[in-house]
């Protein structure tokens, strides 16, 4: 695509660059006679093709394919998530020069979402040089730690209590930001071009039972939606998540194992806290050291409990209905919070063999400490790994989740003997209904749905239902097409 011209002259177009027939990668490129804006910058996770897209798609001036970053005038991001925001870094690295347009939730998140990317990109490099089991010589990071630093300064946030106020992100485009309650900061985002025509990428839509977010706002009228399908063949279990939490750490502890959760540093392992917390003061857990070890995570913590502090308005009003939340302890601390910060400090872990509950990013197993946790506990029969969000095509998660027998793990493979529990009531993505019920929000039909976001079944799954339940003109996107938006 590089050197191609922007548009026709005449009417907006879309390429989908990312996110269609994967849940992964998430980029939506828009371009008018007048401006480039690519909605969501993130990485591809999971199957190896997929990954080799990070390498591949955004070249430069003179190169044989790709996206040249320097013609993007600015990007717009839904949330934080790396899978919608981890490329920002290595963009900018290749020649972008333009704005980078979110939420001040987003902002802070990717303040520390990004740096943790390049910095965790630089040590897998290196442990693979080490170790030698990378077919690359050298093993090299996407970006680096610095790199992720150098971005963050294309950063342009909207504060959280601004509103839907419209912002000027390239000429002839501005954007609204609405509530999408995925995580803090996240959005669903309208843009409109010069001419009056409205696109509206949902982003990841929350549920509307998050214990601490806000539902998302309804569906303002388009004439084109995007919409995410991760869950889009199936609704989600609604039987007692917490519940189910407890039952499976009360059996851990009783037979002297160690509960390992992989976690999302953003958003779930606060989930996962604020639960705890509750189960452990009602004593329906026994009160067991519960450990982040995920700097990333802790440093979400941070930006989580700085919201709830200045009483964010996409936090439901209910955490305040006591008064001064502070009054009554941390809300992410279970009793026995242990915040894991240095490498040494994780390695010990290893060596405990009382019962206890680690929470370490990622959250599919893709990389991370948790890596070592599970290299670590997965050979004992006394250990359970809880895998509490969606496991993504590939991903290690996905293996303990069909029942793999062996996982390999830093370079070998090791026997899975523990407990494996899936647990999708703790999903923040909404399910089929929920999706259908915020497309039926929308005034009228727009022109066009499309259906990103999603593997094939579950995208076709949707768009089947959507046409038939609300007469929509439904599309699943097909990776790389570009259409027209008037």
């Amino acid at each position: 695509m590089t050197g191609q011209p922007r548009g026709d002259g005449r009417s907006p177009t879309l390429t989908f660059l990312g996110a269609a027939g994967t849940v992964t990668g998430s980029r939506f490129l828009v371009e008018t006679g007048k401006a480039r804006v690519l909605v969501d910058c993130g990485l591809f996770q999971g199957l190896k093709p997929l990954r080799l897209r990070n390498w591949e798609d955004f070249g430069t001036t003179g190169t044989a394919g790709g996206v040249d970053p320097a013609s993007i005038d600015a990007v717009v991001l839904t949330h934080a998530h790396v899978d919608h925001s981890g490329f920002v870094p290595g963009l900018a690295a290749r020649g972008f020069a333009g704005r980078v347009h979110c939420t001040e939730g987003t902002a802070e998140l990717c303040r520390v979402v990004l740096p943790d990317s390049g910095h965790l990109q630089e040590e897998e490099a290196a442990y693979a040089n080490r170790k030698g089991y990378s077919r690359h010589r050298p093993a090299r990071p996407l970006y680096t730690e610095a790199d992720a630093v150098a971005s963050l300064s294309h950063l342009e946030p909207v504060a959280p209590d601004a509103g839907p106020v419209p912002v000027e992100v390239a000429e002839g485009i501005t954007v609204q930001f609405r509530r999408a309650g995925h995580i803090l900061g996240a959005a669903s985002v309208l843009l409109q071009f010069d001419g009056g025509r409205r696109l509206v990428v949902s982003g990841d839509l929350g549920r509307a039972d998050h214990p601490l977010l806000r539902p998302p706002e309804s569906l303002p009228q388009a004439d084109t939606v995007l919409v995410e399908s991760t869950y889009g063949d199936c609704d989600h279990d609604r039987s007692d998540g917490p519940a189910r939490l407890a039952e499976v750490i009360t059996a851990t502890a009783r037979r002297g194992g160690v509960v390992v959760i992989p976690s999302f540093a953003v958003d779930r392992t606060e989930v996962l806290l604020f639960h705890l917390r509750r189960l452990m003061r009602d004593g329906a857990v026994p009160d067991l050291p519960v450990y982040v070890d995920s700097p990333m995570a802790s440093r979400a913590l941070g930006v989580y409990r700085r919201a709830v502090r200045e009483r964010w308005p996409e936090l439901r009003p209910e955490l305040f209905e006591n008064g001064d939340p502070a009054r009554h302890g941390d809300l992410f601390d279970p009793g026995r919070l242990i915040e894991v910060r240095e490498v040494e400090q994780s390695k010990r872990l290893h060596e405990q063999r009382f019962p206890s509950i680690i929470i370490s990013a990622s959250g599919m197993a893709t990389g991370g400490r948790v890596l070592h946790h599970l290299a670590h506990r997965l050979s004992d029969r006394r250990n359970t790994v809880v895998l509490a969000g969606y496991q993504a095509e590939g991903t290690r998660g996905r293996l303990l989740v069909e029942g793999a027998a062996q996982l390999k793990l830093l370079g070998r493979y090791v026997p899975v003997r523990a407990q494996i529990v899936d647990l999708p009531a703790f999903s923040v993505h909404a399910d089929r209904g929920e999706i259908l019920a915020w497309l039926g929000s929308a005034p009228s039909p727009p022109d066009t749905l499309y259906v990103v976001h999603g593997e094939a079944e579950p995208a076709a799954a949707l768009c089947r239902q959507v046409g038939g339940d609300l007469g929509w003109n439904a599309v699943v996107a097909r990776d790389r097409e570009r259409v027209r938006l008037d």
